[in-house]
């Protein structure tokens, strides 16, 4: 049951924050991103997708109307165990992190498999703004402008075959530029994995996000590319994706094969099923101060529901977690 206390405390605390205009998008979030984040970008065709990106829609799913988490806290509080396990070791372990030229390895059940550069995959996209809710399986929360496309304008590029049933994602292994891969502390098996049905995949929410804020996308935030999907806890959005697997099977998971009693595939964010260590009926909304700590009550689906719902049908959602 929700602290009724807690909540109303919680709910006040988020009142008093000003919610963000819609307008306050595109060129106007750019600006209020530090300049390191303004500078050139790393080449010329990463400059040209830049341009003219679709604002955000100013209504549900791709707005939520919420106060936007701010940058700083948004680029320094991150989990990626690949640069350590500490949240502030991705945004300061990441400086020898490069993402210029990347390229993602196409695979598995697909008409066009080959390894493919970066720009060839965005050339025949559209950049968009989404502003999505993020809720980590820790129990806090964040909302972020993103800068991407749909998730099913780069499957169909590949043209999946019948037999594709499921996505699987990798993220880079790089130890000289990611020291938490040789760490003594490290708890993972590299690489990160992570995986979608294809239904889940093809949902017009699933997004390919290249940057936050207006701008490219921080190593510690999963640059150049990295998965977002709002409606399923944070670690299903696999960061800095250089593999890409059409499989009829279903695919092992990293956190699943580490500990499938707290993660389970599906990681839907209900809050009528609890972590074995954290409750998910609460969330801790970011940014959190001495004197500010908003903590709000926890929608399933993280308030997305409407829209994924029916992938669900018929499933114990206790069961498949």
């Amino acid at each position: 049951m929700v602290d009724g206390g807690k909540f109303l405390a919680g709910a006040a605390a988020a009142s008093a924050v000003p919610l963000i205009a819609h307008s306050q998008t595109g060129d106007a979030l750019k600006a209020r991103a530090p300049a390191e984040m303004r500078r050139s970008p790393p080449s010329a065709w990463w400059a040209d997708k830049f341009t003219n990106i679709k604002p955000a829609p100013d209504t549900e799913p791709f707005f939520t109307g919420e106060a936007l988490t701010p940058y700083e806290d948004v680029t320094i509080y991150n989990n990626f165990y690949e640069f350590g396990m500490n949240k502030s070791d991705p945004a300061t372990r990441s400086g020898e992190f490069k993402t210029d030229p990347w390229s993602v390895e196409i695979t598995g059940e697909v008409d066009k498999p080959g390894t493919y550069n970066l720009e060839d995959i965005l050339k025949p996209v559209d950049l968009e703004e989404r502003i999505y809710r993020l809720r980590c399986v820790e129990a806090w929360s964040m909302v972020i402008p993103w800068i991407g496309f749909p998730l099913a304008d780069l499957i169909k590029q590949f043209q999946p075959t019948s037999r594709a049933k499921f996505v699987e994602f990798e993220t880079i292994v790089d130890a000289d530029s990611m020291p938490g891969i040789n760490s003594r502390f490290a708890i993972v098996r590299w690489p990160y994995r992570e995986g979608l049905r294809m239904d889940e995949a093809l949902n017009p929410l699933a997004f390919m996000a290249v940057g936050l804020y207006g701008s490219y996308l921080p190593a510690q935030n999963g640059a150049p590319m990295r998965l977002v999907v709002p409606w399923k806890y944070g670690f299903k959005s696999i960061k800095s994706i250089v593999k890409i697997n059409f499989r009829e099977s279903q695919p092992s998971t990293t956190w699943v094969d580490l500990q499938s009693r707290e993660y389970g595939f599906y990681a839907n964010v209900n809050p009528d099923v609890h972590h074995p260590r954290w409750r998910q009926d609460m969330e801790r909304r970011l940014p959190q101060t001495l004197f500010s700590r908003r903590v709000i009550e926890t929608q399933m689906f993280n308030g997305y529901g409407e829209h994924v719902a029916h992938l669900y049908d018929g499933m114990d959602l206790a069961s498949f977690y």
